[in-house]
């Protein structure tokens, strides 16, 4: 099969061909119709994220695709099925705090990568093999929807926070970093999820009307000052009544500042989840008050990704029209054009973009 290869952290991807993907027990192979490009990817492959994978490698988390072939453990997967492939895997050996790996991006650990030598590629390839329990079917569609339905691994990452925190309807959420490509996504989810307002912080103004203009009078912006005690108070006043829970999204350069001017509007018994990337790259830590946390009875949680029945949910919730991929401006490339498609999703990584190779 074509698959293009990282060989060495900082150089071009290489587009070649490798050996198919042998099928396991427990296994599926899967055609690649659409893999998205994350818009911080060429960080990841020139090594600035300090990601954990070896090389040679074939990167991409996650792809729309067709059933090429099961493992003899399936019973309801079937050749022809169209699926999403969740690129969280997890190993199969401790059901509590089992070891887990982006597929084709990194380990979670150096333990993980056991676990990533034997599901080392990801979908920049024309096929891929995954375990069964990430192919999830998504059903019928039509070819040229792929790429569209590709943005589900963004819409995941949020879904997985709000889920999380246990987010329920009516509620007050706000979205810290909602300005960006997975924050974006994050307001879009809550707004599925049913929350009564959404409150949508940031310092780019023309993004956050564009925020108002595509999801209307529950969505609330707030221009970012910088100064952290006046930015609590305007996310404060922003909202209808009480925040009762803050999904932070932010990326490593933002700093933990915004994190804890978010934090700190929450109301008594409110849940805040941290998926972003604030810390990864050095810098200071988030300090917060001992005190307000615990005579306010704050909640605060990280996670990492989703669990595996979001992807189901979610794909229900695309087809009752709960969420609506077409505010996606979707750009596809060749797999030959790969090192294009890298160096377009960084130039136009933001809200509501998506860069997709279509094998």
């Amino acid at each position: 099969m074509k698959a293009a290869v990282l060989k060495k952290l900082g150089s071009p991807l290489v587009v070649e061909t490798i050996p198919d993907p042998v099928l396991g027990t427990g296994e599926v192979i899967v055609d690649v119709a659409a893999a998205g490009v994350l818009p911080y990817e060429r960080e990841v492959l020139n090594g600035e994220r300090r990601y954990l994978f070896e090389l040679p490698i074939v990167p991409g988390a996650g792809a729309i695709g067709r059933v090429r072939a099961v493992g003899p453990d399936a019973t309801r997967l079937k050749v022809g099925d169209w699926v999403t492939c969740d690129p969280t895997v997890r190993a199969r050996d401790d059901a509590q705090t089992p070891d887990i790996i982006l597929q084709g991006l990194t380990a979670g650990s150096e333990r993980a990568l056991k676990l990533q030598r034997h599901f080392h590629h990801g979908s920049f390839a024309q096929q891929m093999r995954v375990p069964t329990e990430n192919a999830v079917p998504i059903g019928e569609i039509a070819a040229a929807q792929a790429a569209q339905w590709s943005t589900m691994s963004v819409l995941l990452v949020p879904y997985g926070g709000l889920l999380a925190i246990d987010m329920k309807p009516g509620e007050t959420v706000l979205v810290s970093g909602a300005t960006g490509n997975f924050g974006s996504a994050g307001v879009m989810m809550a707004l599925a999820m049913g929350a009564g307002c959404v409150i949508a912080p940031g310092r780019n103004v023309s993004m956050l009307r564009d925020l108002e203009r595509r999801c209307g009078a529950r969505v609330r912006t707030v221009a970012l000052t910088g100064d952290e005690t006046r930015d609590t108070e305007e996310m404060k006043r922003a909202a209808p009544g009480p925040i009762d829970c803050v999904l932070d999204l932010l990326p490593p350069h933002a700093g933990t500042k915004p994190v804890r001017a978010a934090i700190m509007t929450l109301r008594e018994f409110g849940r805040a989840v941290l998926m972003g990337g604030v810390g990864m790259l050095g810098g200071d830590d988030l300090a917060l008050p001992y005190p307000w946390i615990m005579r306010n009875r704050i909640t605060i949680r990280g996670q990492w990704l989703c669990p595996r029945e979001a992807n189901i949910r979610m794909a229900a919730m695309i087809r009752a029209g709960l969420l609506d991929l077409s505010q996606f401006a979707v750009t596809t490339f060749s797999l030959d054009d790969a090192d294009k498609a890298v160096e377009h999703a960084a130039a136009h990584g933001g809200a509501f973009q998506r860069t997709v190779i279509c094998p």
